[in-house]
């Protein structure tokens, strides 16, 4: 659970900002929150330039990226990000980054050396491994250079007290296997505990197996904005709400500890000043469309990781973030799964059940969602879906509680949901 700046942000988070947004972090803190994360683009001088040379990317004498000082005025005379880190770390809360894979290309035009080592960047460069759609970097070669460039790396970033890390063009368009492992053992050279996130999806389910070998969390999707129903721009960018239902069940099989699908950012509320894609707005979702997101990834037990601007939070978002018990499913909960061969009162709609830990391994919560245009009428009793036994369910968002026994009649408006614990 936490905060990524790219949904609100884009490029151009600077120190200022970031803090102002830790600070409201910290104090959601009880509810579970705790990564602070950098996204794209810290390392540049000028974000809002359009292209690589004008945005002047900056890094040290041995090719690793370091934060533009301008932008990060505290990073000054090589301290990195670590006063920055250790900052957010007395909050209570944990430090992340944003890095594309890769080696600057002017580094290697430079052939700067590669820290504590002979080798230089043209020796650890594979020029043909390029990032389709972004010019920044060429890909990392799969030799003892390649290792050591990621090596010297990621003992520079765990220095400054790195918690997480996101790795982006890498999972997918295209898949770089090698730089996976070569970054995943890098990380443990450092003896730091430091999460690997891989993006951007669709990671392939045939590649679950290997990702989960060496990453934390890998996307599922490809970029997942707030549209229910997207206007496609290039294959399936951007990712729509309605579409995640099917993509998050598909991998619902390879959640696990320590192991975590990511269907990416939750970008609700307040998306400015400078979103990752399209102009600053509120977020395009109806209130029945964002609690929706935030209940199918709290029952799947997919990472939270809230992309609006925090120090601009609405009185609906702030209930979302602090609904301890919906969290609580998502922290918690076991065995996550969309039910089949729904009995016929509930075959219209979405039904996904969830064991709790610690307990008897029956289900315990159960969410409904109406992914239709129009609204929907359900009626069930528990006992038709697998709740046998039980002495009453209680709705986490109403609070509502009522004896078990009863039938369940609930009308769900378009793009609506509920989810209850039932015990």
């Amino acid at each position: 659970m936490g905060w990524n700046s790219w949904d609100a942000y884009g490029l151009t988070i600077d120190e200022g900002d970031f803090r102002s947004n830790v600070k409201v972090l910290a104090g959601l803190k009880q509810y579970g929150w705790q990564y602070a994360v950098i996204d794209e683009g810290w390392y540049m001088q000028d974000p809002f330039a359009d292209k690589v040379e004008t945005r002047k990317y900056v890094w040290d004498a041995n090719g690793n990226l370091i934060p533009a000082v301008a932008r990060f005025p505290f990073s000054a005379n090589g301290a990195g990000f670590k006063p920055l880190a250790d900052w957010v770390h007395a909050q209570g809360l944990k430090f992340g980054i944003h890095i594309v894979r890769g080696i600057p290309r002017q580094v290697v035009k430079d052939n700067l050396p590669i820290a504590g080592t002979s080798y230089h960047a043209q020796d650890a460069a594979d020029i043909a491994a390029t990032c389709p759609w972004d010019e920044g970097n060429y890909g990392v070669s799969d030799t003892p250079a390649g290792q050591a460039y990621y090596d010297g790396m990621l003992k520079l970033y765990a220095g400054w007290g790195l918690d997480f890390i996101k790795v982006d063009c890498i999972s997918d368009h295209p898949y770089r296997p090698t730089e996976i492992r070569q970054i995943a053992e890098a990380i443990r050279k450092t003896g730091r505990p430091i999460v690997l996130s891989l993006s951007p999806g669709p990671t392939s389910v045939e590649h679950a197996a290997e990702v989960a070998k060496q990453a934390q969390m890998w996307r599922i999707t490809d970029d997942h904005w707030d549209y229910w129903e997207p206007k496609k721009e290039s294959g399936e960018y951007p990712f729509g709400l309605k579409e995640e239902f099917d993509r998050i069940a598909k991998w619902a099989p390879y959640v696990k500890p320590g192991n975590w699908p990511d269907p990416d950012m939750l970008p609700e509320g307040s998306l400015v000043p400078h979103p990752g894609s399209g102009q600053a707005r509120p977020s395009r979702y109806t209130q029945d469309e964002q609690r929706t997101e935030f209940t199918l990834w709290a029952i799947s037990r997919s990472p939270l990781i809230f992309g609006g601007n925090l120090t601009k939070l609405d009185d609906f978002t702030r209930s979302l973030l602090t609904n301890k018990e919906v969290l609580g499913v998502n922290q918690t909960a076991s065995d996550s799964h969309p039910m089949t061969n729904l009995p016929p009162g509930v075959a219209s709609v979405r039904v996904w059940i969830a064991s709790r830990s610690g307990y008897d391994n029956s289900p315990a919560f159960c969410a409904i969602f109406n992914l239709d245009d129009q609204p929907l009428t359900v009626h069930f009793t528990w006992e038709e879906i697998g709740f046998t036994a039980r002495k009453q369910s209680h709705d986490l968002f109403t609070g509502v509680k009522v004896a078990a026994w009863k039938p369940v009649i609930l009308t769900l408006p378009a793009h609506a949901s509920a989810i209850y614990r039932v015990e």
